[in-house]
């Protein structure tokens, strides 16, 4: 692996961890260092980091919220 890119990869440790995980990631990157780019799409899925998978987080966040709500009025009256 190039010298550039394993620096890279030890500065991100979310990166490194993902690669551990995905040790086929560490030979396509060994061929072909410019799917680097690739990498970091595929571990922000793996980590929940994606915009709709953030909204999707705020929104089940929010019904839970709500329930809590409305089981805190139930049990007022």
């Amino acid at each position: 692996m190039q010298p550039t890119l394993m620096q890279y990869l030890m500065d991100r440790k979310d990166l490194r961890h993902f690669i551990r995980m995905n040790p086929l990631w560490y030979r396509m990157l060994t061929r072909d260092p410019s799917l680097i780019t690739q990498l970091e799409k595929e571990a922000k899925v793996f980590y929940g980091k994606t915009v709709p998978q953030k909204i999707e987080r705020i929104s089940s966040q929010m019904q839970m919220v709500s329930m809590l709500i409305q089981m805190a009025g139930a049990m007022k009256d």
